[in-house]
């Protein structure tokens, strides 16, 4: 009985080691180019792009001010303040010494905890050998570790749809919530928490108090964070809002791949519209056609719905994959679409900056063609994804027991 506790302990070593490994990997790839400050386009060319470096000077976190009060943010309330807290770190560990490079390893360790906090989730939830593997040595976590700041709303995502199958609606929505306001993906949750309490168990009036308490809960946790900022220094908490609504789109994005190669251009406005028409109706779908199969966990409709908000969006930025990776391990019915998603991810990032390159007089070098066949290939696996998630049964560790 001891030796096979200790084999099992060793098992459970070997994967938090692979995740320590990841992510040890994730800082090195990032950082390898720092040294010297980024030189003839290797920043593109060699992938090593990240956006925590520019932030350390051009969002004056190494001054210290604080975002939206003292200086300009383009991320929601929650990303804002983990930027200014992880600068504080940097500057009270390093001193005078602290300088761009070293933020960026406070930023990646930072997101190496989340990551753990995710791995830590999956194991609570029963999820199986393989996916736990998926995760622990994840090819986005190389590739996104160190590159922005999505991980925190990463793991409010996963840990919101696990309070969704325990029937903690309320405790889910505000956790989605405090996810919306870290970076707005998960607030795509808070309507399938808000179907599951109208239409649960119990007489309407159950369900209406229900989907009250859901409602609520939402509304103020994202209150909470967002309006102390909004009122004192509303022009910069918007900043995000507004540059979401102005900015053209990014050269992976399904609208920006077919203007590129000819097929249809659309203006700013058009893309807006359109984007949102594309996307509400697809949602609908996807929640109509996914009722009768999951009507006892609509949640696990976020996985889809989110894939389909990504292929419709008119930015999709690399690091986006890296919202939709964890919950796929989560929920998804196979892991063979994930896989294709996951070549696609790879395929498209080093396109995307690739191309980045070739306009800096870099080498490698791609072009709109180029990103346009990646694109492609990850957005065909995004389909199959959505159509195996609305189709198919979930993981067992994700249905309710009947």
């Amino acid at each position: 009985m001891q030796q096979g506790s200790a084999r099992l302990d060793w098992r459970l070593a070997a994967l938090w080691i692979a995740l320590a490994l990841t992510c040890f990997a994730g800082w090195a790839f990032k950082s390898h180019c720092m040294p010297g400050g980024w030189q003839d386009a290797e920043q593109y060319s060699t992938g090593c792009y990240s956006d925590v470096v520019p932030f350390w000077l051009g969002r004056e976190v190494a001054q210290g001010k604080l975002p939206y009060f003292q200086t300009r943010m383009e991320y929601p309330v929650l990303t804002g303040a983990q930027i200014w807290a992880e600068g504080a770190v940097t500057r009270a560990l390093f001193g005078r010494g602290a300088n761009d490079v070293r933020f960026l390893a406070v930023v990646s360790l930072a997101n190496a905890l989340l990551a753990a906090l995710i791995l830590r989730m999956f194991l609570r939830a029963g999820v199986d050998r393989r996916r736990l593997w998926a995760w622990a040595a994840a090819p986005p976590l190389v590739l996104y570790l160190g590159h922005n700041w999505d991980l925190a709303a990463a793991a409010l995502a996963v840990g919101a749809l696990l309070l969704a199958r325990s029937g903690r609606l309320a405790s889910a929505a505000a956790l989605a919530a405090l996810g919306a306001a870290a970076k707005l993906f998960p607030a795509l949750a808070l309507p399938l928490f808000g179907l599951q309490a109208l239409f649960g168990r119990g007489g309407w009036l159950v369900r209406l108090r229900s989907a009250a308490l859901v409602t609520a809960a939402a509304v103020g946790a994202w209150a909470l964070v967002n309006l102390p900022v909004a009122l004192l220094a509303p022009d910069n908490w918007s900043e995000f809002y507004r540059f979401s609504q102005e900015r053209q789109g990014t050269a992976g994005a399904s609208w920006e791949v077919l203007a590129n190669t000819g097929l249809w251009f659309t203006w700013i406005e058009q893309r807006n519209l359109y984007a949102a028409a594309l996307f509400l109706g697809g949602a609908a779908l996807i929640v109509g056609i996914g009722w009768r199969q999951h009507r006892d966990h609509l949640w696990v409709l976020f996985t889809p719905v989110l894939a389909w908000f990504m292929l419709t969006n008119k930015v999709y930025s690399p690091q986006f994959d890296l919202w939709l990776y964890p919950v796929l391990l989560l929920t998804a019915p196979r892991l063979l679409p994930v896989a294709l998603f996951v070549l696609g991810d790879v395929a498209a990032y080093f396109a995307e900056f690739w191309w980045f390159a070739g306009m800096e007089g870099g080498w490698p070098a791609t072009t709109p063609t180029h990103i346009a066949y990646a694109a492609a290939l990850r957005g065909a696996a995004m389909l199959w994804i959505i159509a195996d998630c609305v189709l198919r049964r979930a993981p067992h560790w994700v249905r309710p027991p009947r």
